[in-house]
Order: C-alpha cells, then sequence, then structure tokens
C-alpha cells in the first residue's frame, strides 16, 4: 500500500516511538543512528525518567513515515542496540484528542526530506525575485505605541521556483520576513537576516504543493497540488515581478503558520 507524505510536521498515530529502558549514558545522538537506519526522522527527544521510576531515561522518536516507523519497532523491540540491556520500543498508536496543528516544515527540515527521497540531484531551487517591501503597509492595520516604527524596521518579500526534473515538476513559494533593525547592528545585518528568512520561508511554502507518494518498492512518485488561482505558479517572471509591484498584498496571508526558521541552515548565493 502506497504511503502519502507531505512536507509538514508530521501528526496522527502511527509515527511515534516511546523507547523505554535507556541507560544513564544515552545520548540523543545514538538514538538518532541507531533509529535513522529505518527511515528519515523529523525529531529524537530525550527525556529523565520520572523519579518512581529510578535513574535513566525514555525517549520519543517521530518518523515521517508510520511504515518506517512500524519496521523500527519491530526490529529495535528488546533489542540492545547501543546500550548493555534490551530497550522496551512501543509504537504509540492512540490519537490526541484535541486537534492538532498542521505546521508546515522549515526549509531545512525540508531539504532533508527531499534529499532522502528525491536524492541530492532530485531537486533544485531558484530566487525568482528578492523585494524590498518595507513601505507597504497592511490596510486597516491597528496602530501599537508599543510597535517599533516602520522605518526601523526591515521587511523582505521572496518568491522561489523548486523544480523536480525526473517529474518534470515546477512548484512556487512565497515567503515574507520582517525583523528589527538593531542600531548597534547595522541596517546591512538587518537587510541580510531578513532577505534570508524570506528566502528559506519561500522555499518552505514551495515544498507545501509537493505531495511525495511512497511504493512499498520503495519507489516515489511525486504530485503537485496548488489551488486553482495561485497566480504564483502560472505568471512569467517578469509577469511576477510587475505583479507585485502594482498589488496591495496582504502579508499575513503570505505567512501560514509553520516551524521557526533558523537562518544559519540556510545560506544565499554570493556569500
Amino acid at each position: 500500500m502506497a504511503e502519502v507524505l507531505e512536507f509538514r510536521v508530521p501528526t496522527g498515530p502511527g509515527r511515534t516511538l516511546l523507547v523505554l529502558g535507556l541507560e544513564t549514558d544515552a545520548t540523543e545522538h545514538a538514538l538518532y543512528v541507531a533509529f535513522s537506519a529505518f527511515g528519515p526522522l523529523y525529531s529524537v527527544r530525550l527525556h529523565r525518567n520520572a523519579a518512581v521510576a529510578g535513574p535513566g531515561y525514555y525517549a520519543l522518536v517521530k518518523y515521517y513515515s508510520a511504515r518506517d516507523a512500524s519496521r523500527a519497532q519491530l526490529a529495535c523491540h528488546r533489542q540492545p542496540l547501543f546500550q548493555k540491556s534490551a530497550l522496551k520500543v512501543c509504537l504509540c498508536t492512540r490519537q490526541r484528542l484535541f486537534p492538532q496543528q498542521n505546521l508546515s516544515l522549515n526549509s531545512h527540515k525540508c531539504q532533508e526530506l527531499a534529499n532522502h527521497y528525491l536524492g541530492f540531484d532530485g531537486w533544485s531551487s531558484r530566487i525568482v525575485t528578492l523585494q524590498d517591501v518595507s513601505g507597504f503597509e497592511e490596510e486597516n492595520e491597528e496602530e501599537d505605541s508599543r510597535a517599533v516604527p516602520e522605518s526601523q524596521r526591515c521587511k523582505y518579500l521572496c518568491i522561489q521556483e523548486l523544480t523536480l526534473p525526473q517529474h518534470s515538476i515546477c512548484a512556487r513559494g512565497v515567503g515574507v520576513a520582517e525583523t528589527p533593525v538593531d542600531p548597534s547592528q547595522g541596517c546591512l545585518t538587518a537587510m541580510r537576516s531578513t532577505q534570508k528568512l524570506a528566502a528559506q520561508k519561500a522555499l518552505s511554502d514551495a515544498f507545501q504543493k509537493i505531495l511525495l507518494i511512497v511504493l512499498e518498492n520503495g519507489k516515489v512518485a511525486v504530485e503537485f497540488v496548488s489551488p486553482q488561482e495561485d497566480l504564483v505558479d502560472c505568471l512569467a517572471d517578469e509577469e511576477l515581478k510587475g505583479l507585485l509591484q502594482v498589488t496591495d498584498l496582504s502579508f499575513s496571508q503570505l505567512n501560514p503558520e509553520g516551524e521557526e526558521e533558523i537562518l544559519s541552515d540556510f545560506s544565499m548565493d554570493g556569500e
């Protein structure tokens, strides 16, 4: 049976392992090495046992793929792995009663997932446009006396194009970033940081339009999903740049909720 993976924070049952019986010298790195052998990991979290349980740790290991999590549980349960005593590995199958946010992955994790399933040469990206939009203001924006004045803030909009040549797919994403200008660091530092953050958000947004369909034999199919009214994917580069210059953009709509971006995980051409 095929499994569909999105470039979003994995939710739902069957993707998380509870690892019990970890000794006091256990590390997240050792857990990552052992469990990543079965598929890409979203996260590894090591926690100290409660006082009543005695010394040691337990861990939560989250996979993107429920199939990978199931294979890891079967292979690692009652095995010592990297320590002397055997571990107890359980598959968490209970769904939370309250709704979970379906957050998009940050650009770094998007790239990790794409590299695993598509290969390092299976995708590429380029910046279509990167514009200073500090002069734009939201309509009906409420004034806040505590907010940093517009003249002391830096705001950039970026559009990135994601290409999957082997699947003949091209998707574009939009990202907007805004940061305050620290007088001690200067405008140039704020400008470069804001540009990087906008580029990261744009790349993550482009990946949201890609679905990975992983077959049982390990082969991967790719599907492109995008709203029909999304002009970003339809217009030529010059048309798109012109549209941005004359359109009153709603920046809140261009910033869907997602994971926090880490600037050190992204580099721009020319650095």
